[in-house]
């Protein structure tokens, strides 16, 4: 059985202690391939120092995190826009809007994510989304780049049925990770509802882990119980949702 975590920010201080282990875990539990997505000018080098350490199991990915997003962003994007060319990266990510800690920077979150759509565009990337308490702002900047081509995964999805029935017309899958777990999230109606052709799992670790491991550090092998609460949904075997949301990664990231 092949999976792959489409979202772990492996490169944190959380996981030093014990990073070679918490990835031949994962390994162990077939999950083959790590995405890392980016958070700010100040963690690239962490990020790529995982990718050429683990290379073939880790990729990196390009992006201003919106918490990140502060009065410097214009620099922060433009010295990221540097490092891109020095380097491979599968995606541009993680982008968008988060309005659950702090709304003082939404119009500079709002137009961060823009200028990283465009640049994504530009060269022929799919794009990462971060969508906390801010899908009506994500879809007015995602609105704008309809019948672009713009590919992407709306991260930890937490919206509506509605929601994803938006993300999948644009053209995006969704990223599901340990909430599908979670009594009460709803996720599994959506998800269902959503189709298994538009999925990829995720942990977003250390953060988010799924039952029952529900507020521990996360990590990749977790993708296993994730993937058979899918299974279970789908009323398949674990092996078959494994190859589609395999195959769903591996056509949307081209890796």
């Amino acid at each position: 059985m092949q999976l792959i975590d489409t979202h772990t920010h492996l490169y944190l201080p959380d996981f030093d202690s014990d990073r070679d282990e918490m990835i031949s875990r994962a390994s162990g539990n077939g999950v083959e391939k790590l995405l890392m997505p980016n958070i700010n000018l100040h963690t690239v080098e962490a990020m790529l120092s995982a990718s050429s350490g683990y290379e073939g199991i880790c990729f990196s990915m390009l992006g201003l995190h919106p918490t990140s997003v502060k009065d410097d962003y214009q620099y922060q994007l433009e010295e990221l826009e540097k490092i891109f060319s020095d380097h491979h990266f599968i995606a541009i990510g993680e982008i968008g809007i988060d309005l659950y800690w702090d709304r003082t920077h939404l119009n500079e979150q709002l137009e961060a994510m823009k200028k990283q759509v465009i640049f994504a565009l530009k060269v022929g990337l799919p794009v990462v989304v971060h969508s906390r308490d801010s899908f009506p702002e994500v879809f007015s900047v995602l609105n704008e780049f309809a019948g672009t081509g713009l590919k992407g995964v709306l991260h930890a999805f937490s919206g509506t049925l509605n929601d994803a029935e938006k993300a999948v017309k644009l053209g995006f899958i969704l990223g599901i990770g340990g909430p599908l777990t979670y009594k009460n999230s709803k996720l599994d109606i959506i998800v269902k509802e959503t189709g298994i052709e538009n999925i990829v799992l995720e942990t977003d670790s250390p953060y988010l882990a799924p039952v029952p491991f529900r507020g521990q550090r996360n990590e990749s092998s977790y993708i296993r119980i994730i993937n058979k609460k899918l299974a279970d949904i789908f009323g398949i075997s674990e092996e078959e949702s494994a190859r589609i949301t395999y195959e769903n990664s591996c056509h949307l990231f081209k890796i």
